[in-house]
């Protein structure tokens, strides 16, 4: 879910989407352990304990993606995180969406500049940001 599909279809809003991705990550969470995910993940382990409680902590994409790492169905973190930016710029060319479109269509208060960062991995995109993103290209694709 995290990765794989930039439908979007399924979603209802970039909060539903988010959602989505947070009961994915809270389900490897739970299945790794607490405190297995924190040795892992260097991730504090409140935050995990509120994902896995169903809060929605702050988390990057970075984050989420090391999470994913933690089910061994799932490749490294890096290579996620890599596959989401693939991911985001294959569907902004499908959907014919430019940085400056996204900023201005999304929640989030970002200039064109700081999506083109976060779209291409020079600075760290917040899981919300991803959502928004995310959901923007899939109504866009339709």
């Amino acid at each position: 879910m995290l990765y794989r599909d930039l439908d979007g279809s399924e979603a209802e809003s970039p909060a539903d989407l988010r959602a989505q991705y947070e009961a994915e990550l809270a389900d490897v969470v739970d299945a790794a352990g607490i405190e297995t995910a924190t040795e892992e993940t260097g991730i504090e382990s409140e935050r995990l304990r509120a994902l896995v409680e169903g809060d929605s902590p702050e988390l990057t994409v970075e984050e989420a993606s090391a999470i994913l790492a933690l089910d061994p169905e799932e490749p490294d973190a890096e290579i996620v995180r890599a596959e989401i930016e693939d991911r985001l710029l294959l569907g902004m060319t499908t959907a014919v969406l430019d940085v400056e479109t996204i900023a201005a269509n999304i929640e989030s208060d970002l200039s064109g500049k700081e999506v083109h960062q976060r779209v291409e991995g020079r600075a760290p995109m917040s899981l919300e940001e991803y959502a928004e993103i995310h959901y923007l290209i899939g109504e866009r694709k339709h």
